[in-house]
């Protein structure tokens, strides 16, 4: 008998059920393994499968983890370039595909990345058509509108990070400017996650207290305490995290393991994620853009009508336009 044997007898005698909350992160670069840690440390998943065509890098990334177990909740950590490792995950995040480089707009990726999807997301549902599909990779409004076309997923399975990190972004940057943490700023970023995105200044509170409604120019021109610049700043947060460090990380990493928790424990949490918004607020074309959208369990179930300035609204289908004119361009 080996040491197992007299230290444990197995008195089970089905198949165990396997893993309830399974998440795969496919792509372990920077971003990936950002979202991996952020999850671990979250306990959301009893089990994380990483993927990535580096084997290498891969394989380095999973063991690294692994000897981390000791300090986790989470027993099982696996890693393969083959997708049959992802089987039967609950929720499956995307962030593989090529990254911005300095100066680079995220729409500029579009065509490189749009061809490794073609590849990812046909496996991903084959081995997990039951997952509901988060794209982080950017352009990430319209890799999240690939996603959907390729993997044939009903729209309330595929959500994009979209500008749940802009809304982040924003608050942390109003919270500084008024002494407050960012839990008690609320503020929120729409429509596209890049340079076109909108801030939504008519609903921007403190304790429910309209800061519009204190500072009537607020977002506009002629506005005394530049509120605008707060926008500039979210808008050119990436360019220059990029420029100062090389890439992002940490902060996307942490707002997709915030998106996980609201859908892995069905908190019914709202969250400007990417989903479509064809005829919502005036916009015309299949197109996904960020609005707020309840998350749980079931993947985004609801979104929410925001009550938009018809300058907001203009804002947003001309972000709209903007993607559309390259997504129509794309050979799927």
């Amino acid at each position: 008998m080996s040491t197992k044997e007299k230290l444990i007898s197995h008195v089970m005698k089905e198949e165990p059920v396997g893993s309830r909350n399974k998440v795969t992160v496919v792509g372990v670069g920077m971003v990936g393994m950002a979202s991996a840690i952020s999850i671990l440390l979250k306990d959301l998943c009893d089990e994380l499968a990483l993927v990535d065509v580096m084997e290498d890098k891969l394989k380095g990334e999973v063991m690294d983890l692994q000897h981390g177990s000791l300090f986790l909740k989470t027993h099982k950590i696996v890693g393969d370039k083959d997708y049959s490792v992802t089987a039967n995950s609950k929720v499956v995040v995307v962030t593989a595909g090529a990254r911005q480089q300095e100066g680079e707009s995220r729409l500029n990726l579009v065509q490189r990345n749009v061809n490794i999807f073609k590849f990812i997301i046909p496996n991903i549902v084959k081995y997990s058509p039951n997952c509901i599909l988060m794209v982080v990779s950017n352009p990430v409004d319209i890799l999240t509108y690939v996603a959907w076309k390729l993997s044939g997923l009903p729209r309330h399975r595929v959500i994009g990070s979209g500008t749940n990190l802009d809304s982040a972004r924003f608050r942390h940057i109003m919270g500084e400017k008024l002494h407050l943490h960012p839990s008690s700023c609320h503020g929120w970023i729409i429509g596209e996650h890049g340079d076109s995105s909108v801030p939504v200044w008519s609903g921007v509170n403190v304790a429910g207290v309209s800061l519009q409604s204190l500072n009537p120019k607020m977002g506009g021109e002629g506005d005394t305490e530049n509120w605008k610049e707060v926008h500039k700043l979210v808008v050119d947060g990436a360019y220059e995290v990029i420029k100062l460090k090389g890439y992002t990380s940490w902060a996307i990493g942490m707002s997709v393991a915030d998106l996980v928790e609201s859908i892995t424990k069905n908190l019914h949490k709202v969250h400007p994620v990417s989903t479509l918004v064809q005829g919502m607020h005036g916009v015309k074309d299949e197109v996904f853009l960020s609005i707020p959208c309840v998350l749980g369990n079931s993947g985004l179930t609801d979104v929410i009508h925001m009550t938009l300035k018809p300058e907001e609204e203009k804002q947003l289908v001309k972000s709209a336009e903007t993607l559309w004119a390259v997504q129509k361009e794309l050979t799927l």
